[in-house]
């Protein structure tokens, strides 16, 4: 007798979820940040080459990795069917696909930092699912191909299990979840925080050119872009946070997050920009950032002469070579604690990040970081420059059109165009509008309380009626003109001028 394959692929699959469910939960009730598929999905991500990351973040933007998940999800799906298409051959067929999943899911847990003996029970919960439940649903299978007068009975013996599997494996991460809450604990310590010397406060009036459609000057933190490599944020109780700085000092410090609220407080409005954002691109903001100055830390611990950088690693493992300089000069290079005058949020790096103004994120902007070692550059390479980036990254002078916005219909006559411009640790100095290729226009900026932040623009001019292409250029206080050269984001920053195409009717 012929068997169907679907009741086989069916116990396949089923029996994987039923695995995912539990080894979710088991993570969940753990409190382990990472469930397999979450840092399977991470290994991915540092294993994938520099140009492909950015060639995903910039096709996928903020669905990039949503987009990895569901493509691991999708994967093991169709493994799950192979698994039980092996089923109809010998019980022992399906650990060829159960023991090596298992085997890349304990991997990826374990090159984990900080991953211990606890982060793999997730892994064999989930390993001891598949093959006992797997070998439960076909083995009900198989009595009813050697007994066809049973088939039907067996086959709806089944199906009612198959339907409580269904049922119990939803049930068990759904129970995962409410048992392991981890963020929404850490969530309601961080809203009720309060840090001594962090204030709330409104930007100054004149940083407004009072044009609508620009972005606003003090960026709010639900619309602070979001970049880094982590799947699931880590969610830290401040009490648990603490910090080492080590390396090439004469003295070592570790900072518990007590420690390092207790001591004189820096409030600063500071404008960050990651180095994938293409020329007039959305992946740049300002806030006003408190914390505690690196450099008044550095200056106790004697670091030695030969240091030139500061490897930063996060929880998660993220690391970072920063310049010493950048560091160590005047400007408020911080472990930030607040964001607009509240904790940090968990996505923006509660309880600890570092801000370092004029410098691209991804060379010194660690989210949730727990480690600092002075070092040099020659010993030490960060996540991004492994994968050919530049290693020091100073921002580039850069400005934006926002209104109007490309592909617009505007009234002819006279035409209001605004936008944002930056440059940080030099400041802007002027910034010009082009329409149709004619004479640069100066415009109107608005006010800024220092050089570490963008600054917003505005200019009115006549157009015609028809199609029109306006652009824009900035010069910064050093002199400097933003170069017409288009290059790409890598391997240190986009350059060009941001140009949209409008229609005057």
């Amino acid at each position: 007798m012929t068997t169907r394959r679907p009741p086989w692929v069916l116990a396949g699959v089923l029996a994987g979820l039923a695995g995912l469910a539990t080894s979710y939960a088991t993570a969940m009730v753990l409190t382990i940040r990472e469930s397999p598929v979450v840092a399977v999905a991470e290994l991915v991500i540092r294993l994938t080459p520099g140009p492909v990351v950015e060639s995903a973040i910039s096709i996928l933007g903020l669905f990039d990795k949503p987009f990895l998940v569901a493509v691991i999800l999708l994967v093991l799906l169709a493994l799950f069917a192979l698994a039980g298409m092996l089923a109809r051959r010998s019980w022992w067929a399906p650990l060829l696909v159960w023991f090596p999943l298992a085997g890349v899911g304990l991997v990826a847990v374990l090159v984990q930092r900080g991953a211990g003996p606890v982060d793999v029970l997730p892994v064999a919960v989930g390993l001891v699912t598949w093959v006992t439940l797997h070998s439960a649903l076909t083995d009900a299978l198989h009595r009813g191909l050697s007994r066809p007068d049973l088939e039907s009975h067996e086959r709806r013996v089944f199906l009612v299990v198959a339907g409580v599997v269904s049922v119990a494996a939803v049930g068990i991460a759904v129970a995962g979840r409410l048992v392991g809450a981890g963020r929404r604990h850490v969530e309601v310590s961080r809203r009720l925080l309060r840090i001594p010397g962090v204030t709330r406060r409104q930007p100054p009036a004149d940083t407004s050119v009072g044009l609508e459609g620009i972005a606003p000057w003090q960026t709010p933190n639900e619309d602070f872009y979001l970049i880094d490599t982590t799947i699931a944020k880590p969610t830290i109780e401040p009490e648990d946070w603490s910090l080492r700085i080590h390396g090439l000092v004469e003295r070592e410090l570790t900072l518990s997050y007590s420690d390092l609220v207790r001591r004189q407080m820096t409030e600063s409005w500071i404008t960050l920009n990651c180095v994938s954002n293409e020329v007039g691109g959305g992946l740049v903001g300002n806030a006003r950032w408190s914390g505690v100055r690196i450099a008044d830390l550095l200056a106790d611990l004697g670091v030695s002469d030969e240091a030139d950088c500061v490897l930063q690693t996060s929880h998660d493992g993220w690391t970072c070579a920063t310049p010493l300089a950048a560091l160590t000069d005047d400007r408020d290079a911080m472990l930030a604690v607040a964001m607009n005058g509240r904790p940090l949020p968990i996505e923006h790096g509660f309880p600890v990040r570092t801000i370092v103004p004029g410098l691209y994120g991804y060379v010194s902007a660690t989210k949730w970081v727990v480690d600092l070692r002075v070092s040099t550059f020659a010993e030490s390479t960060g996540y991004w420059t492994t994968r050919g980036w530049s290693a020091e990254g100073p921002v580039k002078i850069a400005s934006r059109i926002d209104v109007p916005r490309g592909g617009d219909e505007v009234p002819a006559g006279p035409v209001s165009f605004g936008g944002v411009a930056w440059h940080q640790r030099t400041g802007i100095e002027s910034v010009e509008v082009q329409v149709d290729g004619g004479e640069w226009t100066a415009a109107e900026l608005g006010g800024v309380p220092s050089v570490d932040t963008w600054v917003q623009w505005a200019v009115t001019l006549d157009v015609a009626e028809g199609d029109h292409e306006v652009r824009v250029r900035a010069t910064g206080k050093d002199g400097e003109t933003q170069t017409s050269v288009v290059r790409a984001t890598d391997p240190d920053g986009a350059t060009g001028w941001h140009a949209i195409e409008f229609s005057a009717v």
